[in-house]
């Protein structure tokens, strides 16, 4: 008999270690798990300066939210600790958010605090503690397939669905990783948190970039590489120069508002190039992307990404995390990583992730991912 954590043990002998925010969601897992009888542990990662946090609405893992998750552990009687993650936090994710914005790109933040700090540096800490899973508030399901490895689903409740953060965990993560929300809808969780009596049933989500205190995310870069922003020119893709800038950092691929031009036509970003401190633009018509170059791929699949045929694979891929899955042809060569979509969409942006999907469907499986590097507007060649 497996337990709900699909483990072999009483919970009573199963050691979790829950990951606390201080939000609604960790701690539902939290409190879920303590009443189930296992034997948890919060702990909650500080990861950034607290101070200009404190009582900002949507922080997180810093001030008010240490508090309020020490607070929640209290409640339902677990130990909690806080460690001091800052360090590591500045250089594995806010260092390469700032280069990859530099660098002309529109990079994702959380999926590489999931995968270098939350599912790497905090899982060997579970492990030190004697964990025998580690659990997180995260909306995707893992499911246990037969012959005992997990695999990543998308969550039940799609408004909340955050498989495309999470496409980069690998599947030696998974096999410790319990995600005991993907099963369930947000107002469940709301309710369960006003169940437990918890103090943050009624508490504002976190954002997005959590880290951007106040102001935008361009003042953050503009902090901590003073000088390394330079202007130039905007530039029309038939080549007219339209204006200036003041630093490629302020646009992203698609953007059309803030542009500051007036040639009587709407115009959108269609791609930045860093070198030459150049944004280009052009009609929306120029945004469309058919073929897209991946690297850093993280697979999840079961068949081998090396050993698939030349016709490649029908899969369905979300280029960004407020689209749908679309269905695409998945290519891979002993070097590169290619996916053509069956239909072109808008604003695709390097720096952004390419998540990959068995399907379209609602609770279709992740079958991995990786970093947008190119965009290309021609498809690739039928195969013979």
């Amino acid at each position: 008999m497996l337990n709900s954590l699909d483990l072999p043990t009483e919970p009573s002998k199963t050691r979790v270690v829950v990951a606390m925010s201080g939000g609604v969601d960790s701690s539902v897992v939290a409190a879920l798990l303590k009443r189930e009888g296992y034997d948890v542990i919060g702990i909650t990662l500080q990861l950034y300066d607290h101070g200009a946090a404190a009582h900002r609405k949507g922080a997180c893992c810093a001030g008010q939210d240490i508090y309020d998750a020490r607070r929640v552990a209290e409640a339902i009687g677990i130990p909690h600790y806080v460690l001091d993650y800052e360090a590591r936090f500045r250089e594995a994710v806010i260092d390469r958010f700032t280069q990859s914005y530099l660098a002309g790109e529109t990079p994702i933040p959380c999926v590489e605090c999931n995968r270098s700090i939350k599912f790497r540096d905090l899982l060997e800490t579970a492990r030190e503690l004697g964990a025998d899973v580690l659990a997180t508030g995260h909306y995707v399901a893992s499911r246990r397939l037969p012959d005992g490895r997990r695999a990543l689903h998308r969550a039940a409740d799609p408004d909340r669905d955050q498989s495309y953060f999470l496409y980069a965990t690998t599947p030696e993560q998974l096999d410790l990783l319990r995600f005991p929300l993907g099963e369930l809808p947000k107002d469940q969780v709301r309710e369960l948190a006003r169940e437990f009596g918890l103090t943050v049933a009624e508490k504002a989500d976190s954002q997005d970039i959590c880290f951007v205190t106040q102001g935008r995310y361009s003042d953050v870069i503009e902090r901590l590489k003073p000088g390394a922003v330079q202007g130039g020119e905007i530039v029309h893709i038939d080549g007219r120069v339209l204006g200036r800038h003041e630093g490629i950092i302020h646009y992203t691929v698609g953007q059309r508002k803030g542009l500051g031009l007036s040639v009587g036509e709407p115009l959108y970003v269609v791609r930045l190039e860093a070198k030459e401190a150049r944004v280009v633009v052009g009609p929306q018509e120029a945004l469309a992307t058919r073929l897209i170059r991946v690297t850093d791929v993280n697979w999840l699949g079961d068949v081998p990404l090396g050993s698939l045929s030349e016709k490649g694979m029908e899969v369905a891929v979300r280029v960004r995390s407020t689209r749908e899955p679309r269905p695409a042809i998945l290519r891979s060569t002993g070097t590169s990583t290619t996916v053509e979509l069956l239909s072109a969409e808008d604003g695709v942006s390097p720096g952004q992730a390419c998540v990959i999907y068995e399907s379209d469907a609602p609770r279709a499986r992740v079958l991995g991912g990786g970093t947008i590097a190119r965009t290309m507007a021609e498809a690739a060649p039928a195969a013979a």
